[in-house]
């Protein structure tokens, strides 16, 4: 049997008409550029989010990094971000030309929020809290600090559509919830495409603007700004997507339970959900010391793996002249040693999940 580590295709079959009857609906229509699919996706993802407003963005990435620049982030200035995310989340700090300031990981997986006061400076403006893997960070910890020395709050919630902290949905607690629409995640289109969610109506038409050329109305511009519009094609698929999503939901949460029940090996540590959070299992992740070795031997059962991921941010050839250097963040750098993300897509068989917890059982 062979499994990879994720699969697209089956949550495209599984509701295949939809996409197809959606996707022909778009192209017939003869508008593809911020038109009623993307308002409708806004409205309806702001409304699931439980955020007043969504604005669609290209990609996850220019979520995060027009989020700083809008909030007036820049040269000079310091984000506190945690060691272990994506390269991505860093990047919306830096391409603003401000300073990370990186703070290790809890247990979880995310920002350690007892380690977060010690890092403010008077440089220091804002906070992003990476809700890894798919579960909520603690936010009520953390909003508590940002109110506190009146920092600005921004989510990266990239892999965590749909988590939520205290019945609360991520996104919603800061500034600007950011979130990425690329194809592999919980929520996903056919393509690139990101957003935003926010609170505030001035904010949100400052996106609105800047992702269109910095233009309010066209060939008048108000500001230097960016071409970052999510298309109508993608809209539209992707609230295909959201009138689906708690049924895929439930379904990675009842693999994520099998996992957990039935992978016993005591080689492995299995992942663990901080009291007050959820899980919408973006990823499900193992640690190992022996992750490498273990990842060749699924490989020869044809079982796929990912590691999220190999490289901290700060050993990156991309932030060398930050001046880090391996020992610097410890529980960042082990944790990349030994994170191994297990097969977790919404079609898996349960013959699948069957054969990848005997094949870990046995290692």
């Amino acid at each position: 049997m062979k499994i990879m580590a994720n699969r697209m295709d089956r949550g495209f079959f599984r509701y295949q008409q939809e996409f197809e009857s959606k996707a022909l609906e778009v192209l017939r229509s003869g508008w593809y550029v911020l038109g009623n699919e993307v308002k409708s996706f806004e409205e309806e993802f702001a409304a699931y989010t439980g955020g007043n407003y969504c604005v669609g963005l290209a990609s996850g990435l220019d979520a995060l990094w027009i989020a700083f620049r809008l909030l007036g982030i820049g040269k000079g200035d310091e984000v506190i971000v945690q060691g272990n995310t994506y390269i991505a989340s860093v990047m919306g700090i830096t391409i603003n030309g401000a300073t990370p300031v990186f703070v290790e990981p809890n247990e979880y997986y995310n920002i350690d929020v007892s380690k977060i006061e010690e890092k403010i400076t008077e440089r220091t403006k804002a906070v992003l809290v990476v809700h890894l893997y798919g579960q909520a960070s603690n936010m009520a910890a953390v909003k508590a600090l940002t109110d506190k020395y009146h920092l600005k709050l921004v989510e990266d919630c990239a892999q965590s559509h749909g988590a939520c902290f205290d019945g609360q949905m991520t996104g919603t607690f800061g500034d600007v919830g950011c979130f990425s629409f690329y194809p592999s995640k919980n929520i996903g289109a056919f393509g690139d495409g990101g957003g935003v969610v926010v609170r505030d109506a001035g904010l949100a038409e400052d996106f609105r603007v800047f992702r269109n050329y910095g233009s309010e109305k066209r060939y008048y511009n108000k500001v230097v700004g960016a071409n970052s519009r999510l298309d109508e094609l993608q809209a539209g698929l992707l609230r295909v997507r959201l009138r689906h999503v708690q049924e895929c939901e439930e379904e990675r949460c009842r693999i994520a339970d099998r996992y957990l029940k039935e992978i016993q090996n005591p080689k492995l540590l299995l992942p663990g959900i901080q009291e007050g959070a959820t899980a919408v299992w973006h990823q499900f992740v193992v640690r190992c010391e022996q992750r490498d070795e273990l990842k060749e031997y699924l490989e020869k059962k044809e079982i796929g793996t990912i590691i999220h991921y190999p490289i901290p941010p700060h050993l990156s050839e991309a932030y060398q002249y930050l001046g880090y250097r391996e020992g610097a963040f410890p529980i960042t750098e082990r944790y990349a040693r030994e994170v191994l993300s297990l097969p977790m897509y919404n079609g898996m068989t349960e013959e699948e999940q069957t054969y990848v917890i005997d094949a870990l059982n046995a290692f």
